[in-house]
C-alpha cells in the first residue's frame, strides 16, 4: 500500500541518494526524542548504517519543510473549548 507523496516533497526525496526509510527514521527521531544528531549517528551505526551526523541535519532541514506542509493539510482542527488540569 504506497501513497503518493506531495510534489514538493518528491522533489526534495530525487536527490537524496541514502533510503528513504533510512532518512525518515533518522529523521522522525531526530525530531521526537530528545537526542543529538552524533547520538543519531552511534544509534545509526550499532544497526550498520554510516551516516554522518552532519548528513542527518541536512536530511532534517531539507525534509521537514516539506513534510510539515504534507501533514499539516492532513491534520485536524482543535475545537474551540479546551480545559487544562491544574497539575
Amino acid at each position: 500500500m504506497t501513497k503518493k507523496l506531495s510534489p514538493g516533497v518528491g522533489k526534495v526525496l530525487k536527490r537524496l541518494h541514502y533510503p528513504l526509510d533510512v532518512m525518515l527514521l533518522c529523521v522522525r527521531w531526530y525530531v521526537a526524542y530528545p537526542l543529538s544528531l552524533r547520538h543519531l549517528e552511534q544509534m545509526m551505526a550499532e544497526r550498520g548504517i554510516a551516516v554522518d551526523h552532519s548528513t542527518v541535519h541536512l536530511w532534517a532541514l531539507k525534509l521537514l519543510p516539506g513534510l510539515e506542509t504534507a501533514f499539516g493539510r492532513r491534520k485536524r482542527t482543535v475545537g474551540k473549548s479546551w480545559r487544562m488540569d491544574e497539575t
